[in-house]
């Protein structure tokens, strides 16, 4: 509210210094008996185009049309005042005008048309003298020195205002593209995890039916339980397309710490398989919140590729412990790469590659290899303090 009052007393202020400054134009044109009715076509087509409300504007009424039109009439003006000897006053606020119709072309007309446009509107401002001077432009010589002082002013403010607009407009895409990038790889982690879960246990489930129909209620609920917290990551990604705040599309967005990796191995693996957490007590929960993140991606992924990999695994370890000033993560199966999951449902690497991008962002380094003997192993060292 506030902003729009402020808008609205700018724009009543400027209405009111630029009718008062055709006034004087007007009645400087009517003194010296050359007549109102051009200069009040000029000044009317110029203010028109500087000061008709954005909300109002009709859509052919565009920047170059409203840059080019003023300065267009100005310059017929004048060239008539010369070709019939006639001396033709000008004011201030016909030259004012024309300035501001220079910024306004140069910062906001595509280039094509800036350049075109803002080279018309400094023509027209420098050939005001020879209106009143006729052909004596030498008495002119300090006008129109004036003149270019002015126009490179004018014309270098509002370049280095568009390239502002141009630097932020590239900001702005930069971060939506980093944005997107981010909310890819939280489907990745979060979704494909317990989707990959499911399938797992759905395959089991299909072995169970036939030899063991009494065990199935466990398997049956652990799906459940995968899909409900599937659906929930999914809903919460798509909280983050739809929040209209930062602060809330923040508190929207999975998250993940050390806390949560707890849940993360408990809820993993089956009849078969056990996962492990062994968490050195010196690791706290008061390591930053990229670190923690950083560190629960690193286990969910690599619990997720064991799933897809490694079904044949029985052990899976999941450790943490400081390393000199760094964290160390890692996840460590014995496994040998024996697998039911169709090949469709295996991933094609991008896992990895998203991981290695989050740990190298935070001067970190990932290793995922071969085990000596069998198994497979991925390890992360995460600095404790985030660059």
């Amino acid at each position: 509210m506030r902003s729009t009052s402020a808008q609205g007393c700018v724009r009543g202020f400027a209405l009111g210094a630029s009718l008062a400054a055709s006034l004087v134009d007007l009645a400087y044109a009517d003194s010296t008996g050359s007549g109102m009715g051009p200069v009040a076509v000029v000044l009317a087509a110029g203010l028109a185009a500087l000061l008709w409300p954005a909300g109002r504007r009709p859509p052919w009424f565009t920047v170059p049309l409203r840059t080019s039109v003023p300065a267009a009439l100005s310059l017929l003006y004048g060239a008539g005042a010369v070709l019939a000897h006639r001396t033709e006053p000008f004011g201030p606020c016909e030259p004012v005008v024309l300035l501001c119709l220079l910024f306004l072309a140069v910062r906001h007309a595509r280039p094509g048309w800036a350049l075109v446009c803002g080279t018309l509107d400094g023509v027209a401002l420098l050939a005001l003298p020879a209106r009143f001077f006729g052909r004596a432009l030498g008495d002119a010589l300090a006008l129109l020195v004036v003149g270019l002082a002015l126009i490179g002013l004018v014309a270098g403010v509002a370049a280095y205002l568009r390239s502002v607009d141009h630097r932020r407009t590239a900001a702005v895409g930069e971060t939506r593209r980093a944005e997107r990038l981010a909310i890819a790889a939280d489907l990745h982690d979060f979704v494909a995890h317990h989707v990959t879960g499911i399938l797992v246990q759905t395959q089991m489930a299909r072995m169970m039916g036939a030899s063991r129909p009494a065990g199935l209620d466990p398997v049956l609920e652990g799906i459940e339980g995968a899909a409900t917290q599937a659906l929930t990551s999914m809903r919460r990604t798509v909280g983050v397309l739809r929040a209209p705040e930062e602060t809330e599309a923040a508190q929207r967005r999975p998250v993940g710490d050390l806390a949560g990796l707890v849940g993360l191995v408990d809820g993993f693996g089956g009849p078969a398989q056990k996962a492990t957490l062994l968490r050195d007590p010196s690791v706290t929960d008061d390591l930053p919140h990229e670190v923690q993140a950083a560190a629960f991606r690193v286990v969910q992924e690599a619990l997720t590729n064991v799933r897809r990999h490694a079904a044949d695994a029985e052990r899976i370890t999941v450790a943490l412990r400081h390393r000199g000033d760094r964290l160390e993560v890692s996840v460590a199966d014995d496994g040998r790469g024996g697998t039911q999951l169709p090949e469709d449902a295996r991933g094609g690497g991008f896992g990895l590659v998203g991981l290695n991008e989050r740990v190298t962002a935070l001067d970190g380094e990932l290793h995922a290899g071969p085990r000596v003997g069998c198994g497979w192993e991925t390890r992360a060292l995460l600095p404790v303090r985030t660059p």
